[in-house]
């Protein structure tokens, strides 16, 4: 509070750092697929998104902390966005653009995975097919509004770091070894099984 009579100001260290990441925030754009188009727009001069301190994209995880997830996810590549992700800094964020990042969206197949919240630890959901810059901007001041009311330098200390580590890898979504998903064996196989019923039917 400010004591206009003592002339300073006195806050909680939480409060200031927490300001700090939330006006500063460096996007890791992870684009897969036709999101990835709003997503440069988003980034683009109109909508100046620098008002959020966000407007420097990093290529590099290590310089990154606000990873956003653009467009359907194949299980090949599931695994280069965990490793990418395990090599971003604590603390960080994680937005999953679109339907398809969210829910895996039309392409519900053996290939995609259904949801990137199987193997990361999504913050913020935009749901749309693609959703609109404004969409996205939306998400980013959610991620500022929860950085803001949530985030605590004690948890540094209490648990040893910042925010639950990313989930493990869902064994029904990636085999152990990561060469093959196990969901596209048991989806062959439950087509093979209703191909024959239906024959034995005839």
């Amino acid at each position: 509070m400010l004591d206009l009579r003592e002339g300073f100001l006195t806050t909680r260290l939480d409060v200031v750092l927490n300001w700090a990441r939330s006006n500063s925030l460096m996007p890791m754009p992870m684009g897969l697929a036709c999101c990835a188009i709003e997503m440069m727009a988003f980034a683009g001069p109109k909508y100046d998104v620098a008002r959020f301190g966000s407007e420097a994209m990093r290529f590099s995880p290590r310089q990154a902390d606000l990873m956003i997830v653009a467009g359907w996810c194949t299980y090949k590549m599931a695994h280069a966005i965990r490793r990418v992700w395990d090599q971003m800094p604590d603390p960080k964020w994680c937005i999953a653009m679109g339907a398809c990042a969210s829910t895996g969206g039309m392409h519900r197949c053996y290939g995609v995975v259904q949801g990137i919240d199987n193997f990361l630890p999504v913050d913020v959901y935009i749901p749309g097919c693609p959703p609109r810059p404004e969409a996205v901007l939306h998400a980013l001041m959610d991620i500022q509004e929860k950085i803001r009311n949530t985030y605590s330098v004690a948890q540094d200390y209490l648990h040893g770091e910042p925010r639950p580590a990313a989930p493990p890898i869902r064994p029904q979504v990636l085999s152990p070894e990561g060469d093959e998903p196990v969901a596209r064996n048991v989806l062959h196989r439950s087509l093979k099984s209703s191909f024959n019923h239906g024959r034995a039917e005839e």
